[in-house]
């Protein structure tokens, strides 16, 4: 660091001065040094709280006492990520979810009271999701695929034997929306593509459906939750509105009422146990917003004032006397807390972030807006690295998200702020296409991918140029899963565009990919054709938006992340596409991890992934 003599100011304080302004660099281990955590279910008495937690390098089952904020640990997996479910409703037994190996084949497991644990779904290929506990805490509710890989069947299972009842024969790809509390009625959904889907209503007791949400065109019908009374069925729409809004259907009479709209989607909507309380969450431009309502007096409930960031995760206990929620922001991973539902007071229950990282040394989010190749505004969200000025000028990143059809939001995550830590600039952009915006904006894309969205991520470069302290000869790409597409799209249909990407287990070959789909998205195929195009029909098509067919074209260096069990982007897919660029005599590095699969969550390996990301990047695009 260079000072310029200054007249009757003592050099040692300047010294001190420079100092104090000097930007740290952290480790990738201090960045995974920070804790995540998920998850959250009161125990019958109300004294702790059930979630997951990383601390161990992989997620296990953690209880914290409320009271005293004693954390303990429950269970000690070193294998296989363990994602708590909740308590039984009189007991200390918890449920949680684990697959193998990150293959998405997820059992539900129960573990009692002395520790010992037992799977409940043991199918060899079985898929299992939990749904809910019966109102009458006797049993609960779950979805699996063991009688036919394609769809899901909804099961009840009793809480003490643990015996089985099959409720629905699923034979037509339906989803599960909820079941009533008399356990009279499932509301399940029906997708046909992103824009239209209809919505059932089967009874129990006589075995018959009905059809609910009859009505033309592109609409989306999606069942929230029943009343506590169990006399309507409460859902989200998008009938004559851009956005989703709440609505309540009566089961008696028929009729639809509007319930809650807002000028964004409303994300979800749910009762606290007795009804007094309901809970929406919006996605308001990336970020989510949280209304909680008394339907008593119909007043919305005043939530803590808390740093910059999003309260979300809201679980209201049985008693509806306490609430617990998370909080992150762009700098801040969540954290947990408790608040009182009478006083209002509230306190932290963790401490996620790594004390030893100052915040100070990482980036704001930003919300902005830039214009594309044919004027359209595009959103996205900017993390500017604190060391960048005029006399810093750093390189820069388009953020792509996965999907398709995803978005970028606002929040922590590691790899940004490492990333941006290091002096790497990120925008991460909601190209058309992405959700949250509208289903107008959101069908921008469809059997078009790897042009207008693509564009979008390219033209994000000239918003980035008129930054005075980004250098323009340094902008690469990078994304995962559908993301990852982009980013070798980007390589391949628009060679010159970018100086270095990195594609995170992305799809490279749409024919291989739509195929070779894990048969429980079998609901969801269709829906997939109308967004991608259909592989027996438009292999042509699908060929000529694959970037494995193109990679002739790729003259610049990539890095390739993937992990060897994904079920929806096979390795090999990555294997071919390295191959493929190899061969042009081009810079690739591969990053293969035998334990992950569609997402890297063991801390082992993300931060072996993230290092090689930042020397990748350090080596090719930091020039």
């Amino acid at each position: 660091m260079k000072f310029k003599p200054i007249i009757g100011i003592n050099l040692f304080f300047l010294f001190f001065i420079g100092c104090a302004d000097q930007h740290i660099e952290y480790s990738i281990e201090a960045f995974m040094n920070t804790v995540s955590i998920r998850g959250s279910s009161f125990s019958p008495d109300e004294k702790t709280i059930l979630f997951s937690s990383d601390k161990t390098g992989i997620y296990n089952a953690y209880e914290v006492d409320i009271k005293s904020g004693e954390v303990s640990q429950l269970t000690n997996s070193d294998t296989n990520s363990i994602f708590t479910i909740s308590y039984f409703p009189s007991d200390s037994r918890i449920l949680y979810r684990s697959d193998q190996g990150g293959n998405e084949l997820y059992h539900i497991y129960v573990r009692s009271v002395d520790g010992v644990v037992q799977d409940l779904t043991p199918g060899e290929n079985e898929r299992a999701l939990f749904y809910g506990w019966a109102y009458n805490e006797q049993s609960f509710y779950y979805g699996s695929n063991n009688r036919d890989p394609r769809f899901m069947d909804v099961y009840e299972m009793d809480i003490n034997s643990y015996k089985t009842k099959l409720i629905f024969k699923n034979d037509d790809g339906l989803s599960f929306g909820a079941v009533s509390n008399d356990e009279r009625y499932l509301a399940l959904e029906k997708t046909h593509t992103r824009y239209d889907s209809d919505m059932y209503l089967y009874d129990i007791e006589v075995k018959e459906i009905q059809h609910i949400s009859a009505h033309d065109g592109d609409i989306n019908h999606a069942p929230s939750g029943f009343s506590v009374d169990s006399k309507s069925l409460y859902y989200l729409t998008d009938a004559n509105s851009e956005f989703n809004y709440l609505k309540r259907f009566d089961i008696e009479s028929g009729k639809t009422t509007i319930v809650q709209e807002e000028n964004w989607d409303i994300s979800y909507s749910s009762f606290s146990h007795a009804g007094r309380y309901r809970i929406s969450g919006i996605n308001a431009d990336s970020q989510t917003k949280i209304k909680i309502i008394d339907t008593e007096n119909g007043w919305a409930l005043r939530l803590p004032k808390l740093p910059a960031g999003d309260i979300s995760s809201v679980n209201i206990s049985k008693s509806e006397k306490t609430m617990t929620f998370y909080h992150d922001g762009a700098k801040s991973p969540s954290d947990f807390y408790i608040m009182d539902m009478g006083t209002k007071k509230f306190r932290k229950l963790t401490a996620s972030m790594n004390p030893d990282i100052d915040p100070a040394f990482l980036g704001e989010a930003k919300v902005i807006r830039y214009k594309s190749f044919d004027g359209m505004k595009i959103p996205a969200v900017f993390y500017r690295p604190p060391q960048a000025s005029a006399n810093n000028r750093v390189p820069a990143l388009i953020w792509v998200h996965g999907g398709p059809g995803g978005q970028s939001r606002v929040g922590y995550r590691a790899l940004i702020q490492y990333l941006v830590n290091h002096g790497y600039a990120v925008l991460a952009v909601n190209n058309r296409g992405s959700s949250g915006y509208g289903k107008t904006f959101q069908s921008l894309d469809d059997q078009s991918h790897g042009e207008g969205d693509l564009d979008d991520c390219v033209w994000a470069k000239e918003w980035l140029k008129k930054q005075y302290y980004i250098d323009e000869n340094n902008i690469g790409i990078i994304g995962g899963s559908y993301g990852g597409y982009m980013v070798m799209a980007a390589l391949a249909f628009r060679p010159s565009a970018f100086d270095a990407g990195v594609n995170i287990y992305g799809v490279t070959n749409w024919v291989r990919t739509i195929k070779s789909i894990p048969p429980w998205w079998e609901a969801f195929r269709l829906s997939l054709y109308k967004e991608m195009g259909d592989p027996n029909t438009m292999e042509d098509y699908l060929y000529s938006i694959s970037p494995l067919f193109h990679a002739d074209k790729i003259i610049k260096p990539v890095l390739v992340l993937q992990g060897a069990n994904d079920p929806r982007v096979l390795q090999i897919e990555s294997d071919e596409m390295v191959k493929a660029v190899q061969d042009n005599g081009v810079p690739v590095e591969y990053v293969v991890f035998d334990d992950e699969g569609h997402g890297f969550v063991k801390r082992k390996n993300q931060i072996t992934a993230n290092k090689s990301i930042l020397n990748f990047l350090d080596t090719y695009l930091n020039k």
